[in-house]
């Protein structure tokens, strides 16, 4: 027995036509307007009364709103916080990972999420997922990575093989590259405690100034940015100072942090729905300190996150909870949006949060987070307006990657493969 293996479609074409296009360049949606998809990307945007012919598939949106998938910045598919439901992720074997993971990809695409950044996973199965989907084995996110976050013996993450330990400035110099080898996009340092770290606290420093600066240098020079779970304000300036591309969570930032970061072109993503996620704790069995931890710290998280958008800093969507997980009357990816919107960022700008904004950080402007000719065909789709109200994607209703519809709760396409 012989040939291809099978594997589902990661290219389609069609017209969508009877739409509101979000094209993440124009600041207000326009009507009138179709899309045409060929091999997976957009080919062409009509303008209003250009005629559509010769498409075997045209899907009529009837009024919708269309634009492009989001892109999660904070994403943990082998995910394990303490407690009984990550006790049952870290007691996987790696074949029951692969597949767990390969659950979670599947999900957070049919979320509506159509790229994620990979902030930390176990034992290298994320790039095997990465290739699975790639190749259509597995329906899921285009990935990218950093593989495992580097941290010091004993610190943030330590007792997780999602990490690695190091210590001292060769031993992160030698961390970052065989991260790299593996086949790492970026790099992630672990240079504060956190909320799920027992034995520390979320204004532990706990690299220094060397070894952050030989892992910065070292990826940078390998072509890889460098983000960082961090909290205190001052190792965030540090790490900011000697080249620091992205801060995660950045629990107790201040408004002279926050300008330095803005100053350097430094993004954040705030990840704000952690320190609200009260019943998300409860479903995993997250013990008591932890929780209180998290909540203990929100309104200085918000405050933090506030101080960044006075300051100018470019902030990126990310959930950090697994991004479908159904929370608060949607998903986890939404309820951050809305969390972002609330702490005094525009819709349109959380728009762009999700979408344009972190194409630019990953590299992959023209291709990912706008719906202009030559971008992939990553789109979701919603009755409402997102650009009035994020609280739009609550109704999200169709989601497509590479021109494939993945998800279709109202019928409009045959052949859908969710």
């Amino acid at each position: 027995m012989s040939g291809a293996v099978p594997s589902l479609p990661t290219r389609g074409d069609a017209v969508l036509v009877g739409l509101n296009l979000i094209d993440g360049v124009e600041p207000e949606p326009r009507d009138g307007v179709a899309l045409v998809i060929a091999d997976g990307r957009i080919a062409r945007v009509t303008t209003p009364g250009d005629a559509v012919t010769g498409a075997e598939r045209v899907i009529d949106l009837d009024g919708a709103f269309v634009m492009p998938g989001l892109i999660n910045m904070h994403t943990h598919f082998s995910l394990s916080l303490p407690g009984s439901g990550g006790d049952a992720v870290s007691s996987l074997s790696p074949h029951e990972l692969s597949l767990y993971m390969a659950d979670g990809a599947r999900r957070t695409l049919l979320s509506g999420v159509t790229t994620v950044r990979c902030v930390a996973e176990k034992g290298g199965a994320d790039f095997a997922l990465r290739r699975a989907i790639a190749a259509g084995h597995v329906p899921g996110p285009r990935i990218y990575t950093a593989g495992r976050a580097l941290c010091c013996t004993g610190g943030h993450g330590f007792d997780s093989d999602d990490t690695l330990e190091c210590d001292g400035a060769d031993a992160f110099a030698r961390g970052v590259r065989s991260q790299v080898k593996a086949g790492a996009d970026l790099i992630k340092l672990m240079i504060s405690g956190g909320i799920a770290g027992e034995h520390e606290e979320i204004t532990t420093p706990q690299l220094t100034r060397e070894e952050m600066a030989a892992a910065i240098s070292t990826a940078h020079a390998w072509g890889r940015k460098v983000t960082a779970h961090a909290g205190p304000a001052a190792i965030i300036a540090e790490a900011v100072a000697l080249g620091l591309d992205c801060v995660e969570h950045g629990y107790e930032l201040t408004p002279e942090v926050a300008r330095l970061m803005a100053e350097h072109g430094t993004a954040l993503v705030p990840t704000l729905v952690v320190t609200r996620a009260s019943a998300f704790f409860d479903d995993l069995g997250v013990p008591a300190w932890m929780q209180q931890r998290s909540l203990g710290a929100g309104p200085r998280h918000m405050a933090s996150y506030r101080h960044a958008l006075d300051a100018g800093v470019e902030v990126l969507l990310g959930s950090d909870m697994p991004p479908f997980w159904n929370f608060e009357g949607t998903s986890a990816v939404v309820r951050e949006l809305e969390h972002m919107q609330a702490g005094g960022l525009a819709a349109p700008d959380a728009v762009r949060a999700a979408t344009a904004a972190p194409a630019r950080w990953l590299g992959a402007e023209g291709h990912l987070g706008t719906l202009t000719p030559g971008a992939w065909a990553d789109l979701v789709v919603t009755p409402g307006d997102p650009m009035a109200d994020v609280s739009a994607l609550r109704d999200l209703d169709l989601v497509m990657k590479g021109g494939v519809v993945v998800r279709d709760d109202r019928g409009r396409v045959r052949g859908a493969f969710a």
